[in-house]
């Protein structure tokens, strides 16, 4: 949907072809944080939609950690940060961002072809040929595959994916905010490492506008099929959040994480692009999943837009080539950061066990040992080394 905006407001004519079905089950909040440029990126391509985002979604003031019961660092900012016009994010379940990017695909006129799976894809020169699941034919001169992490269009230009996956197990749950002002838990974002109330597991909590994201990791010896099932998530939810929460348990998955790049983002004539989880697969620390996705879909849109409008080939080509070489390069950067908060979280290197137990040990006295526990589970914020439109 981002890739389809920006290239209409690039003047390029466009039309997505999805697989799903228009009655699809969206369930889940999925990825919920939206970082400041995000939003600046998405109201340059539809005027009016960054700007819903940040009304629809919430600002969460405070950072909290606790260390095996302890808190050992709280902070709370006093205003949302950002430029003034956007705050530096905004918490919103992925469903909502959806319903709001349908009605400015809308807004522009641009269609979408439901139960229109891609099955193949021929490039040349001189353009794409591509057959869907319902029976039409399309030919077009650029085809930008944003189709997943499961992604036909990847796997017909010969792209693979290569990486690792995580060793933990992570469950995730959605859990609806309760009525009651007075018992609801505070606005915050709150990472318990070894938390005793769920049995030494790493707890995060993260509001989004109406309810709460609970995420625990896995320890030796879970079985996720098990932990997933309501009753134990009841009882999960209970411990860190208190009883009034149980009930409002809605939505449970476990995963594991996926690590992995394409090894090409770009066919071998440059007709086709891939972006988002079609290019890369990420743990989510640090919420560089849909983040990175629309920045690909952004720069996706500006290379063909300006390989669309060229009279001259070796332009176009160039511009296809200098988008893989900057979002391959947004890629590796954001695999190694999520890696290292992965490799942080699940705790093998005794090196890191080490560091993380004296930081909580000095927490109390030293400020910057407890902001190292805060920050450290989302790897670095540094952005790409590359010239980029946003951060990632």
């Amino acid at each position: 949907m981002t890739t389809a905006l920006a290239l209409h407001a690039r003047g390029v004519p466009v039309a997505i072809l999805e697989a799903e079905s228009e009655d699809r089950d969206r369930s889940g909040s999925r990825a919920i944080y939206v970082h400041g440029t995000t939003l600046h990126t998405l109201e340059r391509v539809h005027p009016g939609l960054g700007e819903n985002l940040v009304e629809e979604g919430i600002v969460w003031p405070t950072r909290r950690t606790c260390w095996r019961g302890k808190e050992v660092f709280k902070r709370t900012y006093d205003n949302p940060g950002g430029d003034g016009k956007f705050p530096h994010f905004t918490s919103v379940p992925q469903v909502r961002t959806e319903e709001y990017m349908h009605e400015a695909l809308d807004e522009a006129g641009i269609e979408i072809h439901w139960d229109s799976a891609v099955e193949t894809v021929e490039s040349s020169p001189d353009g794409v040929y591509v057959e869907t699941a319902d029976g039409r034919e399309w030919e077009t001169p650029y085809l930008v595959g944003a189709d997943g992490g499961g992604s036909t269009v990847r796997k017909e230009i010969g792209a693979e994916f290569d990486g690792d996956q995580s060793e933990n197990s992570f469950i995730i749950a959605d859990v609806n905010e309760i009525d009651d002002e007075e018992e609801q838990w505070p606005n915050e974002r709150l990472f318990h490492y070894d938390d005793p109330a769920v049995g030494g597991r790493n707890v995060m909590l993260v509001p989004f506008t109406d309810g709460w994201r609970l995420d625990i990791q896995c320890i030796d010896g879970d079985d996720p099929e098990e932990l997933v099932t309501d009753e134990k998530m009841r009882e999960f939810v209970a411990e860190v959040m208190g009883e009034a929460y149980a009930e409002e348990l809605y939505w449970v998955s476990s995963y594991k994480f996926l690590q992995v790049m394409a090894d090409t983002f770009i066919d071998d004539d440059r007709r086709v692009l891939l972006a988002g989880e079609a290019a890369h697969l990420l743990a989510p620390f640090g919420a560089r999943g849909m983040n990175s996705g629309i920045a690909d879909a952004d720069e996706a849109a500006s290379a063909v837009a300006t390989a669309y409008h060229s009279t001259i080939d070796a332009v176009a080509r160039d511009e296809v080539e200098l988008y893989a070489a900057r979002r391959e390069k947004a890629a590796e950067y954001n695999l190694n950061a999520a890696g290292q908060a992965l490799e942080y979280l699940q705790g093998d290197n005794p090196a890191t066990v080490l560091r993380k137990e004296a930081a909580a040990s000095l927490a109390d006295y030293f400020e910057p040992a407890g902001e190292y526990l805060d920050d450290a589970p989302y790897g670095p914020h540094d952005a790409p080394p590359i010239v980029s439109t946003g951060n990632y």
